[in-house]
């Protein structure tokens, strides 16, 4: 009995006029007795719904088309046992109706042995058991045929195998077969009889021998069992035995030598072949196993492969190929699965063997479902290779590509795995041609069970097939729904270029969207590659009520309303539903103009009482297909024009707005429709950017007919521009040209102030500079002034600019248009470079015979200063330059700067004395303490940095008596100020020093080390001899920042026992500290004066008075201070810097110090030239820079 579990149409393969149709059914089943063997079967249908070919691979018979019929409305099967192979989607229904005329492959000759010895009882359970077995049993010719023997003492044939020919018949002889009694049991007997008698009567050849013998105790004849049984194996007997235990359970005795003994007899292993029940009534609860076990023997072939395909459910996916159909078989060897083949030549079935390097014989439990899906790919290297899905693969998923020859010869060549358990990777596989070529460009593979955020939310992989044969994961297809299951990619449809792009495009399913109802989407593809983003998606919800998994099945290659373009059938729960594809166009306009251009000197109409210029755009309009469209279909468009004027006062305007807006127009594609369009152009100043004209397109209706492609632009902007006013080949040919001064001083401007006039740096010229390349720098100046003019000497200018780069000491401020001139300058700052402008000057164009000065203001910087400023202009425009020389300007100086600094020193005591009356009662007392402070303060807006200060202080005398002992030395450690520590000269025994005649005199050492060194020695003369002090330097290097100060201090006691032991001379008083503050090569000197001749008085003010404040006494010298002569050659510069100042001491006994420092240079470091100071008239001795530089 053959019947049909589940229908199912898989694959519709369509090519140009040839309609084919590949149906099949996976789960079509016989019977065979009480077992099923899902085989499946698949159906070639063609245009006329005739059936071509009918295959099914795995199934060990042949089908015959019994007819073919058309039956409208209700079907009904009247005769025969038929199955339903495809119903047609569109009514009238169209059956196609088969019948099988050979059934079960079951080829056996089956014994029944029966015990009727008095034991058993009662027989009537034993009869039911026999008739309820024998109806398992498939009895026909070709199929199985039975025969019965009963024994007790002897043995009776009951009826011969080949005696009846039907279920029927056999069990209406089973149900009058009576005990036949004995007193013995003799088992062996009967085993003997059947296999040398029963076997032979009626049996065949070929047939597989089965024997099932039945007893209730022990035979009496058991010691012929084993030869017996021996003979059983020689004739190729199988042997199922029975034992039941009712004799032994109602009498309780022990069964286990029974039992062992009907082991004996059934066939290895056991657990197959051996039964047992409690007694008589219980044969019925084995009914169902005993006849699953002996049709698991029905036709297996001596290779073992025929039962690995009676589970196969054949069919449960197709691909048609050159050669023949290739037939997926899940539940083929074990539900590993497997594909099949079936050729004009016949089947190809690969054995189990082929597959066990990608599946191997650990995991066959797992049941990988192979050939769940199948299909091909193309490749420019080895031409069709086939691809597989095995969804249930170690739970993750497989697919494999391979190659099968018509000998059954399978070769795997790859395997992509799945990434997620349970994803089902792999269920669906499609092959995507993108650009026609034939050759498979991706291969798409979908995971619709890929959890997602706790959702079954599905994804489709996308590998790249490479001329190697190689498959490259390029990607994935995944779509975010929010929080809903999707099973996206439940189907695949590769299908033909939907938007006419010339790419073929793709079509997915998923089905659970919506709550189940399902929804599809549609992804486009350029080049060799799909896009990510889905172009359209179609939700079941929006096509029909009712519908539900929308998207579990679609197919898009049949073009079914004859319009020339391809159709969508999507599949869902019950209901199929076709989609109609709408043809896509263009819409292409044109605009042009007359006249081209706008002339805003002819003035050739009037609109409200104003002269203007009058205009006309012709707007054309034509219609393309970019896929098929019925001949000679009409096309409602809709079009749009507007002037792109947002202004205040338009400078265009339509004549006629109200009426041309929409306008609706009826056209067939490929026919050009124009219109004019009429406007007029109001007086304006801005003729450099052009009018633009805005049309804008669209359909009439959006839900019937084409619709429009959606990379092609519906708005269109065309410009009309102005005519430029140069000559008639309209290319203008400017000059630019610019001109530029700044408000940096020059020296001689410098000098030339009142204030700086007798500065030592005005007064001497510096040697080795050019004066046009220096600019001094102000202590008190911030920002830096170029004046700029620009002026065109040629044509108009189109997009005139000015760039403006400059160095990074300086800062931009501001433009300021300097003059009345209507021409604006508009700046704004790029991102790189960052010290650099671009200025548009007179959007949109400079006219001709123009100019315009402003003022460029730039600041310096406070943290950047360089030894130079640099500031380059350039003016260019769009016109080709008549004159390119003057374009540019550059504007370059080196600079001194000059600094302001303040210079302070205090004294803590302001003095000591000591008192000549006073003896020294003790030696070695020492104190009392002093404490001295410098402080250099920058008040001006530069940093300085790299001063060398240096402090020297009168330690020791020659003799070696120590004045002065120093404790402690600080110094602010900022900004990299530091100090050199003093070295300590080692002192004597006290003596005696003569100093009562002392001069001070100026006497440098040699610089050493780029530092400073001190310019004093304090000698003493008597009777020409000389003794001096010995100095403890200090050496100092010091940053000021601007703003800030820099301090030292310098602490320790004064030795009192070695003061009294000096002899001074009581006209002189000594200045007790020497300091050098300097920063270059050349040192400003100030010098003090001789003081009172009152040693021990507390006046420390010089003997002279001035009436106002007087000039520093600081000079530069202007040659080297080394050479004595130099002091007396300056002389009358000293005297000029102290006018009306009256001296109480000849000039050669004057005291003079290094006390400035190089407070201008090229940075404003060690590399400049020192400026002049001005001392303060107070007992702490203030330097402070006046304002000069150098």
């Amino acid at each position: 009995m053959v019947k049909l579990y589940r229908d199912m149409l898989k694959r519709v393969f369509v090519t140009r006029a040839v309609f084919v149709l590949q149906a099949c059914g996976p789960l079509w089943s016989y019977e065979c007795g009480s077992s099923y063997y899902s085989t499946g079967i698949c159906s070639r249908v063609n245009a006329s719904f005739k059936f071509s070919r009918t295959i099914a691979p795995a199934f060990q018979s042949k089908l015959y088309l019994l007819s073919l019929k058309k039956i409208y409305g209700k079907c009904e099967v009247t005769a025969g046992h038929y199955f339903l192979i495809w119903k047609h989607l569109l009514s009238p229904s169209v059956l196609f109706i088969f019948k099988q005329f050979t059934g079960c492959e079951t080829y056996m000759d089956i014994v029944i042995v029966l015990d009727g010895s008095n034991s058993i009882y009662p027989w009537y359970e034993v009869q039911a058991f026999l008739i309820n077995i024998l109806q398992k049993f498939y009895i026909g010719p070709g199929q199985i045929q039975v025969g019965v023997l009963q024994y007790g003492e002897k043995v009776v044939h009951e009826f011969k195998l080949s005696d009846y020919k039907s279920v029927e018949e056999v069990v209406k002889r089973a149900r009058s077969i009576n005990q036949r009694g004995g007193e013995e049991t003799n088992t062996a007997l009967g085993i003997n009889v059947a296999r040398s008698q029963a076997f032979k009567h009626g049996g065949r050849r070929g047939a597989k021998k089965v024997m099932i013998v039945i007893t209730d105790g022990e035979s009496h004849d058991s010691a012929d069992l084993q030869q017996v049984i021996k003979d059983c194996e020689k004739d190729g007997i199988t042997r199922y035995a029975i034992a039941v235990l009712g004799y032994y359970n109602r009498r309780g005795i022990n069964p286990e030598a029974f039992l062992n003994e009907i082991k004996y007899i059934a066939s290895d292993p056991d657990d197959k072949h051996f039964f047992n029940v409690t007694d008589e009534a219980a044969l019925k609860d084995i009914v169902d196993a005993l006849g699953e076990r002996i049709f698991s023997l029905e036709g297996t072939s001596k290779n073992g492969t025929a039962f690995g395909l009676q589970m196969s459910q054949a069919g449960f996916s197709a691909h048609n190929v050159e050669d023949g159909i290739l037939v997926g078989a899940v539940g083929a060897y074990d539900w590993n699965g497997g594909v099949l083949k079936e050729t004009r030549q016949g089947k190809v079935v690969p054995p189990k063997s082929s597959y066990s390097l990608e599946f191997p014989e650990e995991l066959k439990n797992h049941g990988a479902y192979l050939g769940y899906t199948v299909t091909s790919v193309v490749s420019a290297r080895n031409g069709r290779l086939i691809v597989a899905g095995a969804p249930r693969f170690n739970h993750t998923g497989k697919v494999i590509i391979f190659t099968l020859k018509n000998s059954g010869e399978l070769t795997i060549l790859h395997s992509l795995k799945g990434q997620q358990i349970g994803s089902y990777y792999g269920s669906e596989i499609a092959p995507v041609d993108i650009d026609g070529d034939g050759i498979t460009d991706n291969l798409l593979v979908a995971a619709p069970m890929f959890f997602s955020g706790g959702l079954e939310k599905g994804k489709v992989y996308i590998y790249r097939l490479t001329e190697l044969n190689r498959f490259i994961l390029e990607g994935a297809l995944e779509i975010h729904n929010g929080g809903q299951n999707a099973r996206f990619g439940s189907a695949l449809a590769p299908v033909p270029d939907v938007n006419g792009d010339g790419f073929n495009d793709l079509v997915v399913g998923a089905p659970l969207e919506d709550d189940h109802k399902g929804a599809i989407y549609v992804f486009f593809s350029q080049q060799s590659r799909i896009l990510r983003k889905y172009k359209q998606r179609i939700a079941a919800a929006d096509l029909a009520p009712g519908l539900q998994y929308f998207g579990r099945s679609i197919h898009g290659t049949m073009d079914m309303n004859n319009d020339g373009s391809v159709d969508l059938a999507v599949g869902s729960l019950g209901a199929v539903v076709l989609l109609w594809s709408r043809s896509v166009i263009r819409i292409y306009t044109t605009v042009r103009f007359e006249p081209s251009k706008i002339n805003i000197f002819v003035k050739d109409c009037q609109r409200g009482g104003k002269d203007v210029t009058c205009m006309s755009a012709i707007v054309c309009l034509n219609v393309t297909a970019r896929t098929a469209i019925p001949p000679a279909q009409e096309i409602g468009i809709k079009y749009n024009v507007s002037i792109a004027e947002r202004r205040f006062n338009p400078r265009a305007v339509l004549d006629n707005p109200a009426k041309l807006q929409p306008q609706n127009l009826t056209l067939l594609p490929g026919v050009e429709t124009c219109k004019h369009i009429y406007f007029h152009v109001m007086e304006t100043t801005d003729y450099a950017r052009p009018i633009v004209f805005v049309v804008q397109v669209g359909l009439q209706g959006s839900d019937h007919g084409p619709v429009l492609d959606d990379s092609w632009p519906t708005v269109m902007r065309t410009e009309l521009p102005f005519w430029n006013g140069c000559d008639e080949d309209e290319r203008c040919m400017p000059d630019l040209a610019l001109q530029s001064t700044t408000d940096l001083m020059t020296r001689k401007q410098f000098c030339a102030q009142p204030v700086h006039s007798h500065g030592v740096f005005c007064r001497h010229q510096s040697e080795g500079r050019s004066e046009g390349l220096w600019r001094i720098i102000e202590g008190n100046r911030r920002r830096m002034v170029v004046d700029v003019r620009l002026e065109n000497k040629g044509e108009n200018a189109y997009s005139a600019r000015l760039n403006i780069t400059y160095t990074p000491n300086l800062r931009f401020s501001s433009l300021i248009v300097k003059d009345t001139s209507d021409i604006k300058i508009d700046c704004y700052a790029e991102i790189k470079p960052r010290n650099e402008k671009i200025c548009n000057v007179s959007a949109p164009f400079m006219r001709a015979k123009s100019q315009v000065s402003f003022r460029l203001e730039f600041e310096f910087s406070p943290t950047v200063v360089l030894d130079h400023v640099r500031v380059v202009l350039e003016a260019n425009s769009d016109g080709e330059e008549t004159n390119a020389a003057d374009n540019s300007e550059e504007i370059y100086y080196s600079l001194n700067y000059e600094a302001d600094l303040l210079f302070t020193r205090e004294s803590h005591p302001s003095r000591y004395d000591i008192k000549s009356e006073l003896a020294l009662e003790e030696p070695g007392v020492i104190g009392p303490p002093f404490n001295l402070t410098f402080q250099i303060q920058n008040l001006g807006y530069f940093p300085v940095r790299d001063l060398q200060l240096n402090i020297e202080i009168p330690e020791m005398s020659k003799n070696g008596n120590r004045l002065l002992q120093i404790s402690d030395f600080y110094i602010d450690k900022r900004d990299g100020t530091g100090c050199l520590p003093p070295q300590h000269a080692a002192p004597s025994r006290m003596a005696t020093d003569e100093l009562s005649h002392v001069s001070v005199k100026y006497k440098p050492r040699q610089r050493t080390s780029g530092w400073v060194s001190s310019p004093w020695l304090m000698s003493a003369s008597s009777a020409q001899n000389q003794v001096d002090t010995l100095n403890l330097p200090f050496q100092c290097r010091v940053n000021v920042a601007s703003r800030r100060d820099v301090a030292v201090r310098i602490s320790g006691v004064m030795r009192i026992d070695n003061l009294h032991a000096v002899s001074i001379n009581p006209q002189h008083r000594n200045s007790a500290v020497g300091v050098s503050v300097s920063g270059g090569f050349r040192t400003l000197f100030c010098c003090l004066l001789p003081f009172s001749s009152n040693f021990g008085s507390s006046n420390w003010w010089p003997v002279h008075q001035w009436s106002s404040p007087p000039p520093a006494p600081c000079f530069y010298p202007r040659r080297d201070p080394s050479d004595i002569s130099f002091w007396k050659s300056e002389k009358k510069e000293i005297r000029e810097f102290l006018p009306g100042s009256s001296l109480a001491a000849p000039w050669e006994d004057s005291y003079c110090w290094p006390c400035s420092f190089s407070l201008f240079g090229s940075s404003a470091s060690s590399r400049g030239r020192s400026g002049e100071t001005r001392t303060s008239r107070r007992p702490t001795g203030k330097c402070r820079k006046s304002g000069n530089a150098g």
